[in-house]
């Protein structure tokens, strides 16, 4: 009989070897592309994007450089999606977790090239995982009691987070930038009260963090730019029915006294309109959409100040922190939420006029100011103090924490090495691989940095078999031992991140998984969450 094809025309199919091989190049290709950014020593990727007028964007940002990319690969895919999820959830470690699930894709690689079946090193891996995972409870440290020494921990993790990022320079002023709005949110880690507001102009050491909340809008013309004790409207709403709009048919008049007949009821059911909105008893007025001339004229006669075409995002911050509703129709004043704040000003930043509100109804409410050259700089800065916000607010919800610099990878790495040489049959092979997986992120952090990874890792390895398990990488003068105690250094790492390298196992397991046809449920790849540095 003729073979039957059951794919559609132009399909591709692999099978057996060639299939594996693809899986493994395809991730494999995915960690090396962004490995030489892990670190504090890590470099810039500058990408351009395709089509008319590329953008330019210079990052070191493990998530936005896998964005920017096209992958057709299935297995480099799952890593890329892995990725996403990591920045959503946490907001960094997205090179670190990428990095990690590559470097034990390529130990899976070599282990199938043994003929050792995946099943056997995905058991030994799930059990290498539970003992790195409890090693790394033991070693964590909670000061969650102690207000002074959690936020030195705070202040930590903020400079270790920054270290690897453009404001690595400004790492002391941008981590106590960092801290003071997160402890601001009193624990809430709602991050959507903090605005960010990138402008052209100044340095990066300008950049300042401001109590109230900031919009880049303009007060209409001749309305007042001060208010005290405002009562916010906050609405989207079409405030253009001045001018004359009649789609799809054609209206045919006698004479030009009929087109100023249609002009004048428009403009009276625009005034009836604005007349509904004031009686909501306001004296400020934030529409999402833009406020034409006339009814700008009516608000500044009734006094009230109007701000016109607030973006989407800006509209819901401020209601969110005027402890407002927005609003879409005005018939039933009663049931609409109305914002407040103390004073709203206009306030000069650089060349440009913002609007200032302060004493709104969400005190934690706040807004960082970033300054500098270029816009590649402000994006660049605006991804790196988003990446160290994210990690803050994780921290003050789960307050343990542990040694970073390569410490707590080679704390697991060590455990794990005690459990293979302990455990009989081919999954103790499979628990060395995933060691040395582990081994290999401090590895790659101090290859970028230009020093003897080789020598280093065997030291800092000795050091932890010598029960020195604070040892790690440090950025100090190469002419000194890089082995340094972390604490010294005040080098830390936020628990829950560091605990999850069990999520990013699962990855390198599903892809196994599939050589042999097992079905691996959806929660692996929900759980597939971060691994940080």
């Amino acid at each position: 009989m003729a073979p039957v094809n059951i794919f559609k025309h132009g399909a591709d199919e692999e099978k057996a070897e060639t299939a594996r091989m693809s899986s493994f190049i395809g991730a494999i290709a995915i960690g090396d592309l962004v490995k030489s950014t892990l670190g504090p020593k890590g470099m810039d990727k500058i990408l351009l994007s395709g089509g008319k007028g590329g953008t330019v964007t210079v990052t070191n940002d493990g998530a936005t450089i896998l964005k920017a990319i096209g992958v057709d690969n299935p297995a480099a895919k799952v890593l890329v999606d892995m990725s996403k999820v990591q920045d959503d959830e946490v907001g960094d470690g997205t090179t670190s977790v990428t990095v990690l699930a590559a470097e034990l894709l390529r130990e899976a690689e070599l282990l199938i090239a043994k003929k050792i079946h995946p099943q056997t090193i995905i058991s030994g891996w799930r059990k290498a995982t539970q003992a790195a995972r409890d090693a790394l409870r033991e070693a964590a440290i909670d000061h969650s009691n102690e207000p002074a020494r959690f936020r030195d921990d705070l202040m930590n993790i903020a400079r270790t987070t920054l270290s690897s990022k453009l404001l690595t320079h400004h790492k002391e002023h941008f981590a106590q930038l960092a801290v003071d709005a997160v402890l601001r949110l009193k624990g809430s880690g709602n991050l959507e009260a903090i605005h960010v507001i990138k402008k052209l102009g100044g340095s990066l050491i300008d950049s300042y963090l401001d109590e109230g909340f900031l919009l880049d809008k303009r007060i209409g013309v001749n309305q007042p730019k001060r208010l005290e004790n405002a009562n916010i409207l906050i609405a989207n709403t079409g405030m253009d029915t001045d001018k004359i709009k009649i789609f799809g048919s054609r209206v045919r008049v006698d004479s030009t006294a009929k087109v100023a007949e249609i002009e004048l009821a428009e403009k009276e059911k625009m005034k009836e309109k604005v007349e509904r909105i004031i009686n909501h008893g306001i004296n400020c007025f934030i529409n999402r959409q833009l406020i034409y001339n006339y009814p700008e004229q009516l608000f500044a006669q009734a006094g009230v100040m109007a701000i016109e075409h607030a973006d989407f995002a800006g509209v819901e911050r401020l209601a969110l922190v005027t402890g407002g509703d927005i609003t879409s129709t005005f018939d039933h004043p009663e049931l609409v939420k109305l914002g407040h704040c103390k004073l709203i000003e206009e306030v000069m930043i650089g060349e440009d006029m913002l609007i200032h509100f302060s004493g709104v109804a969400m005190g934690e409410a706040c807004t960082v100011v970033l300054r500098g050259a270029t816009q590649q700089i402000l994006d660049e800065a605006e991804r790196s103090l988003h990446d160290a916000l994210c990690v803050l607010a994780q921290t003050v919800k789960e307050p343990r924490t542990v040694y970073g610099g390569g410490c707590s990878e080679m704390l697991m790495a060590k455990v794990v090495t005690d459990l293979a040489n302990r455990t009989p049959g081919k999954e103790a092979v499979a628990m060395e691989s995933f060691a040395k997986a582990l081994r290999m992120l401090p590895t790659i952090i101090a290859d970028n940095a230009g020093y003897d990874s080789a020598d280093l890792v065997s030291q800092l390895r000795a050091a932890h078999q010598d029960n020195k398990s604070s040892f790690g990488l440090g950025e100090i003068p190469v002419c000194v031992s890089l082995l340094v105690g972390t604490t010294a250094l005040k080098i830390s790492h936020v628990f829950v991140i560091e605990l999850n390298v069990k999520y990013t196992t699962n990855k390198p397991c599903v892809v196994l998984s599939h050589f042999v046809c097992v079905c691996v449920t959806l929660c692996l790849f929900m759980c597939a969450l971060v691994f940080f540095f």
